[in-house]
């Protein structure tokens, strides 16, 4: 699938002048894979009461990355702020619409429906720790736990939304989303491309990352499980196991 959307564009691309660019600078695409990465162990360790340190350090992760996505949206490469992707509900419906009529408006970074489900999983993601630290936490009864489960489940037909919907762009669109994402290239005019990958910030936010893990691994290893309130566990799925097996 990958070699035929790679040939598609490359023959756009001969066929309309357009070149390589450069669009997705590597701190989006470090913290996007990062996101994917992290939720999925988050999901899948939410009902083990085993793994409920490993559970609350990927969560918090992804609520500290989401922080560093806000700044970067604020201060990043062109198609990093969010003034360049979040637009009007006119604008919206007006791309919605050339969906339908098969003629999609072309958009060199995020399209406007595309911003509307980041901007909500940016959203859901701190509901989700928020809720999730208040259960992990006991600073709640057991309907923070069960809110807690419900948005992250929210969460997950969001995110399974948003796969579909870059499959189907990428067939609409004829070109590799996904690929773009991990190279960061696209095709389109020179003019449009961003300068920098930006490879300093990107290694700025791993180093966070293992260091978070580092002190967190750390602490858990100098805390004795039984220390830790049984009732605490952050389910990321509604009604879970208590003894998580």
């Amino acid at each position: 699938m990958n070699d035929t959307f790679a040939s598609r564009a490359e023959n756009d691309a001969r066929a309309s002048g357009t070149v390589r660019i450069l669009v997705w600078d590597a701190p989006v695409r470090v913290f996007h894979w990062l996101m994917v990465a992290l939720f999925a162990g988050a999901w899948l360790t939410a009902e083990s009461e085993r793994w409920r340190l490993l559970h609350a350090t990927l969560g918090y992760t992804m609520v500290g990355l989401v922080a560093f996505r806000i700044v970067w949206g604020l201060m990043g490469t062109r198609y990093a702020r969010f003034s360049s992707f979040v637009r009007s509900p006119a604008a919206v419906i007006r791309y919605m619409a050339s969906l339908v009529k098969g003629h999609p408006e072309r958009y060199v970074g995020h399209n406007p429906a595309g911003a509307i489900a980041i901007v909500a999983m940016l959203l859901m993601t701190w509901a989700v720790g928020v809720t999730g630290w208040g259960a992990y936490n006991s600073t709640g009864g057991e309907w923070l736990g069960e809110l807690h489960g419900g948005v992250a489940s929210a969460m997950f037909a969001l995110v399974a939304i948003h796969v579909v919907a870059v499959l189907a762009s990428s067939l609409l669109h004829r070109e590799n989303l996904i690929g773009a994402m991990v190279t960061g290239y696209k095709s389109g005019r020179a003019d449009e491309s961003i300068r920098s990958a930006r490879w300093g910030f990107a290694v700025l936010v791993m180093v966070a990352v293992i260091a978070w893990w580092w002190t967190q691994s750390h602490a858990g290893s100098q805390t004795p499980g039984a220390s830790q309130s049984a009732g605490a566990t952050a389910h990321l799925r509604p009604n879970a196991d208590e003894d998580g097996d």
